[in-house]
């Protein structure tokens, strides 16, 4: 079904304007036959967050914002699902256009600023699967206008509970005015502190959902030592990094899209991405698992993020310029690098390169 997919639909996909295109893929997906994955490869399997995961790629927020594809997703291989971000209430976003291919640098600039269609649609949507198996978590964000951005996720991490696999705070999108503002100091503090009291109170009868929080890779080291210190404190469970960048790399080919305003995804985010995992990595010490994601365009790419620090992987802009067969491409050398060396599971490889990237030149 991959193959059939990529070989007829991805050419026509590239003729059509990005945010249409991306909602005919949605459709598409839509067809996927029911049915079980393949297994996988049980050296593929990692145990994160309390999960466990059958493999270590997952579909990362921003692709399937409203809950309409996930099993799609996972019956084509994903070894989790990620959707949203959502917002409580639904709201448009920005206006169109807002979603931009840079195809010679195989990127993407977006500035839908949180396009949902709301708590409710979404978790009707993800209720409905209840049964189907598999790992889903619920990436939640705040609304543009709310007057309470942190009783937001608040509200959302109570609505939720009951069906996400695991929570995802998007605090780190830079096309909601404002957003990233908590990840500084004492309101990133009083974030955590509601959102975690906020989880145990839900847990009481959905059980404990594991807590993630998505930064920004254009955090300054300073921001980082913060916002990781405030992370082990609290005692969330993991964290993503990172989400897209407002930085525009000198090297862009595609000049003239790169200066539309939004964050830059794809391959020109994968230096800056995996530094900034690295740095994460060498700061948690081991107090909880990372995901890494940031413009994973090959198996060598996926296999450097788990070697800067990521215990998993999240894709999405790749897919776009490289196809699903990208994910099998991935999972197949992983278990080929397993086969050959002296490491029986993903997790020896975890952070292997680490202290090494930190001490190289920052990347342009």
């Amino acid at each position: 079904m991959k193959g059939i997919f990529d070989c007829l639909a991805r050419p026509l996909l590239g003729l059509v304007e990005a945010e249409n295109a991306h909602r005919l893929a949605i459709q598409a997906l839509k067809l996927v036959p029911r049915g079980r994955p393949p297994a996988d490869d049980p050296k593929l399997s990692v145990r994160a967050f309390g999960l466990n995961f059958p493999n270590p790629i997952g579909m990362a927020a921003g692709f399937d914002k409203h809950g309409e594809v996930a099993d799609a997703l996972l019956r084509l291989g994903f070894g989790f699902v990620e959707v949203g971000t959502v917002t409580p209430r639904p709201q448009s976003g920005n206006p169109r256009p807002r979603l931009f291919r840079l195809p010679a640098d195989e990127g993407v600039i977006n500035r839908l600023g949180f396009n949902s269609e709301g708590g409710e649609v979404v978790l009707a949507r993800l209720a409905a699967r209840a049964g189907a198996g598999g790992l889903v978590g619920v990436n939640v964000g705040a609304n543009k206008d709310s007057r309470d951005r942190i009783a937001d996720y608040v509200s959302l991490i109570e609505t939720f509970a009951p069906v996400a696999s695991y929570f995802t705070l998007n605090i780190s999108s830079p096309n909601t005015p404002g957003l990233r503002d908590l990840q500084q100091g004492e309101l990133f503090d009083e974030l955590l502190a509601r959102v975690v009291d906020a989880r145990a109170r839900a847990s009481r009868q959905a059980g404990l959902s594991p807590l993630l929080i998505k930064i920004a890779p254009d955090l300054t080291l300073s921001e980082l030592d913060d916002v990781v210190g405030a992370c082990r404190r609290r005692r969330v469970d993991g964290m993503i990094v990172g989400n897209t960048t407002v930085s525009r790399p000198p090297h862009l080919k595609d000049a003239k899209i790169a200066r539309q305003s939004g964050g830059l995804s794809g391959r020109p985010l994968f230096a800056l991405a995996t530094r900034m995992l690295a740095e994460t990595y060498v700061r948690a010490e081991g107090a909880f698992p990372l995901v890494g994601t940031g413009g994973i365009h090959s198996p060598a790419s996926a296999l450097a993020k788990i070697r800067a620090g990521a215990s998993l992987v999240q894709l999405y802009s790749s897919l776009v310029f490289r196809g699903l067969g990208l994910v099998g491409e991935i999972k197949t050398e992983l278990v080929r690098v397993l086969s050959r060396g002296s490491h029986k599971s993903l997790s020896d490889l975890v952070g292997l390169d680490a202290a090494a990237m930190t001490a190289e030149s920052w990347p342009a």
